[in-house]
């Protein structure tokens, strides 16, 4: 939609009446009942019943906004009291079994509350910084969080949104090539790694979580969307057309080759003396996309509101071009070139490519191009009210359960916003975390439960300070040998 249309067509006098808002307070009581339904839907995929009751602890303790770190530990002295924290720490990272069921029904469930055929799947990265090296999967790489090569994990994430709303719904732990070498066997024993578990960079990751989607087929998709780490994988783009039916809309680097017409090959002629020419060349020759951006004419540049953000609309000027772009230095399909800048910051510009067909309406490639931004608001809420980024398990299995137990708890979030969009439209995922932390039940906190949580505390300071003492003896040890 163009900026002025937008504008004309919006409501001003609206921003001046509250939002309809006609929730019931039986209907924020009915919520842990909710939860507790919801978790239903996922407890035959547990092996035991004991499995299924500390699933049910650790959502709902990711989902309490009184419990200020959701680790392990921290959930179950919150919820279950001292004596089960060690068992909450094993069923989180050491319980042998597949969260990949979970995730299966979670795509189910998403598909019936968010599901529409226009929906957009977003790839997308994030990584969590660490303090030491024993974490699976942990080394020295470049951490988005940070902006800087630092110690962290690096995890590769798949959302979805359509205009029911948007979730996380699956992820996958790389790890790097370093960690298959026999210098790591150590610890990927200690973090229990697969032992069938080989090397994949993240854009295999991010196929598999592709592939397993589109051969489920519960999920409706029309868009996959992606930024450039994995949108200049030509490969990947071209799996993504050949083995799926939905169109890529893939943010591309700068320096993207490709022509604006159809190359003719020729083979060049002899100068003079001298073997003649076999290997042909193209004319013209390929462009970059950042050429291209500077060589289209002021008219080709059309502002468009693209959607509404917090303080107005968030607005650019959009550009869109029919190219083939560059397979192996030869012409690919097709396809269109979609540019994004800042009104008011030239040089702030984007590039997307996007296999869509010709004929698609240029209003949805602009749509599309606004639709990369959920991704950035569900990894920001989902470490801000969902400890995303806040366990304390170190192994394999301990990654993949919180992991999945986070986009479960999304999951639930955004199914309730769902329910309550009749009586509450402009209701938040932070604002659903509000109403759950006034019915969540909170345990019993008197003298005993007091006395047995200092105890808990100060044996475990006494067992943290074992190994740092044992250290402090090596060193000294040394030292007196030394000298």
């Amino acid at each position: 939609m163009l900026l002025e249309q937008a504008m004309n067509a919006y409501d001003y006098d609206a921003l001046r009446i509250k939002p309809q808002f006609e929730l019931t307070v039986g209907q924020v009581n009915a919520l842990v009942n909710e939860l507790a339904s919801y978790h239903d839907l996922y407890s035959a995929y547990f092996r035991q019943a004991s499995q299924a009751a500390y699933s049910y602890q650790y959502l709902s303790g990711l989902l309490d906004p009184a419990i200020a770190r959701k680790s392990a530990e921290n959930i179950a002295l919150e919820t279950l009291g001292t004596e089960s924290v060690r068992a909450m720490q094993s069923f989180l990272g050491g319980s042998q079994r597949s969260e990949q069921a979970l995730i299966a029904e979670h795509r189910v469930q998403t598909g019936l509350t968010l599901g529409r055929k226009e929906g957009i799947l977003i790839l997308d990265g994030s990584d969590i910084p660490k303090q030491g090296d024993a974490s699976v999967g942990v080394k020295r790489q470049w951490c988005g969080q940070l902006g800087k090569t630092a110690n962290c994990q690096a995890g590769v994430f798949l959302g979805y949104s359509s205009t029911a709303g948007y979730t996380l719904l699956d992820k996958r732990l790389y790890m790097p090539a370093e960690w298959f070498t026999p210098a790591y066997a150590a610890k990927r024993y200690q973090c229990h790694v697969p032992a069938t578990l080989g090397f994949q960079t993240k854009n295999e990751l991010a196929w598999a979580m592709i592939e397993a989607l589109v051969q489920a087929d519960t999920l409706p998709v029309r868009w996959l969307t992606m930024d450039e780490a994995f949108g200049k994988d030509t490969h990947l783009l071209d799996r993504i057309d050949r083995e799926t039916s939905c169109y890529y809309f893939a943010e591309v680097p700068s320096n993207t080759q490709l022509w604006l017409a159809a190359p003719a090959p020729y083979v060049p002629q002899p100068a003079g003396r001298g073997r003649p020419g076999t290997q042909p060349r193209l004319v013209p020759a390929a462009q970059t996309v950042a050429t291209i951006a500077t060589q289209l004419p002021a008219a080709a540049w059309q502002i468009h509101a693209l959607r509404q953000a917090t303080k107005g609309f968030l607005i650019a000027q959009m550009a869109t071009v029919r190219i083939f772009p560059a397979r192996n230095g030869l012409p690919g399909n097709a396809c269109w070139l979609v540019l994004r800048r800042n009104p008011t910051d030239p040089t702030d510009l984007h590039y997307f490519i996007s296999n869509a067909p010709p004929d698609i309406p240029v209003e949805e490639l602009v749509y599309v191009a606004s639709m990369r931004w959920p991704i950035e608001i569900i990894f920001e809420q989902a470490k801000q009210l969902l400890g995303l980024n806040e366990y304390e398990t170190r192994t394999w299995l301990g990654w993949h359960h919180h992991m999945a137990h986070v986009i479960l708890a999304f999951g639930f979030l955004a199914r309730t916003q769902a329910i309550f969009r009749t009586d509450a439209p402009a209701l938040t995922l932070p604002q659903v975390v509000d109403l759950l932390k006034s019915v969540l039940p909170k345990p019993t906190f008197d003298a005993c439960a007091a006395l047995a949580l200092l105890r808990y505390k100060q044996a475990r300071i006494a067992c943290a300070k074992i190994p740092h003492y044992k250290m402090q003896k090596v060193k000294i040890n040394h030292y007196i040998v030394v000298t």
